[in-house]
C-alpha cells in the first residue's frame, strides 16, 4: 500500500483508521484539525502528495445544530470535499470519502440502493450530498462510502450518550419508529483499508458509491436496549413525532450493501459483538 493520509484523525473513524494502520504497520499520515485546515486548499496542497493514497474522515455531523450552523455545515461536509477532491486529482493521488445514509428520506420500503435518488431532509443531510457531488465532480478516482449509525469509545456518539444519560436518570425514552444499521468504527476502518488495498491494484477501475453498515437493521429503541443490556435504566418507547428532533432524519436508514460485497467481497458485519467490545472498553 503507498503512503495513506487519513483526514479528520480525530474523529471516531479517523481514529479508528489510524489505529488500524498502527497495528498493520502501514505507512500513514493521520492529520488532525490542528494539522490541516481541509478547508484551505492550499494547506491541502501541503500534504496531498502524488503517490498517497487519502481518506476523509472529516465531516460536521451535529445533525440538531446544523439547522442553525448551515454555513459551517457546508463549509465542513462540502467545500472541504471539493478542494479535497480537486487537489487529489492535480496529484493523482485515489481518495476514499466517507458519507452517510441521511442523504436518503428514508421513505422507501426496501434498503436504499447506491444509485436510488437521494432526497435529504435536513441541513446535514444536504451538505454531505453536496460533498458527494464535489467529489464525484473533482476526482475520477474515488470512493464514497456511505455508511450509518457510527459508534466507537470515542468522541459523541449513540452509545456513549446513551451510556452518559443512563448514569443521571433511571429510565429514557428513545424513538423505536427509526431503523436502520449501527456500524462500528473499527468495521469502518477495515472496510476502507481492504478498498484501499484493491484500488491500488494496477488496472483497478471500480471507482464510485458504495453503501456500509451494521446488520441486522434494528430500532434506535431497540440499539439502546442492547446498549443497556446491564439494566443501568429501564428504556421505554417513543416515536419520532414525539421527540421532536429539530433535524428531520430517515425513518429508515437501512442501506444495501450488496454492491460493495461483489466488488470488494466485503460482507456486512454484524454490529453486537463489535457493540459488546466497545462495551468493555467503555468500562
Amino acid at each position: 500500500m503507498s503512503d495513506l493520509l487519513i483526514l479528520g484523525a480525530h474523529g471516531q473513524v479517523g481514529r479508528a483508521v489510524t489505529e488500524l494502520a498502527q497495528h498493520r504497520g502501514l505507512p500513514h499520515r493521520a492529520l488532525r484539525r490542528a494539522d490541516c485546515d481541509i478547508t484551505d486548499q492550499a494547506a491541502l496542497q501541503a500534504h496531498i502528495q502524488p503517490g498517497c493514497f487519502v481518506i476523509n474522515c472529516a465531516a460536521y455531523t451535529a445533525v440538531d445544530r446544523a439547522e442553525t450552523d448551515i454555513g459551517e455545515a457546508y463549509r465542513v461536509n462540502a467545500v472541504a470535499p471539493e478542494h479535497i477532491a480537486t487537489t487529489c486529482a492535480k496529484v493523482g493521488a485515489p481518495l476514499i470519502h466517507l458519507s452517510t445514509d441521511y442523504v436518503f428520506d428514508g421513505a422507501g420500503s426496501r434498503p436504499a440502493k447506491e444509485d436510488d435518488v437521494p432526497r435529504p431532509l435536513s441541513v446535514y443531510g444536504r451538505s454531505k450530498l453536496a460533498g458527494e457531488i464535489a467529489v464525484r465532480m473533482g476526482t475520477r478516482a474515488h470512493v464514497i462510502l456511505r455508511t450509518s449509525w457510527v459508534f466507537s469509545p470515542h468522541g459523541t456518539n449513540f452509545v456513549r450518550t446513551i451510556r452518559r444519560i443512563a448514569g443521571e436518570r433511571a429510565a429514557l425514552r428513545v424513538v423505536d419508529d427509526q431503523i436502520g444499521g449501527p456500524t462500528a468504527a473499527s468495521d469502518i476502518a477495515a472496510a476502507a483499508l481492504t478498498i484501499i488495498d484493491a484500488a491500488a491494484t494496477p488496472g483497478f477501475a471500480q471507482w464510485g458509491t458504495y453503501h456500509f453498515s451494521g446488520a441486522p437493521a434494528v430500532s434506535w429503541h431497540d440499539f439502546a436496549r442492547a446498549v443497556l443490556a446491564d439494566g443501568k435504566a429501564e428504556v421505554t418507547a417513543t416515536t419520532t413525532a414525539e421527540y421532536a428532533a429539530p433535524a428531520r432524519r430517515p425513518m429508515s436508514s437501512v442501506l444495501d450493501c450488496n454492491r460493495l460485497r461483489r466488488v470488494f467481497g466485503i460482507a456486512q458485519p454484524d454490529w453486537r459483538p463489535a457493540l459488546e467490545e466497545v462495551l468493555r472498553q467503555l468500562g
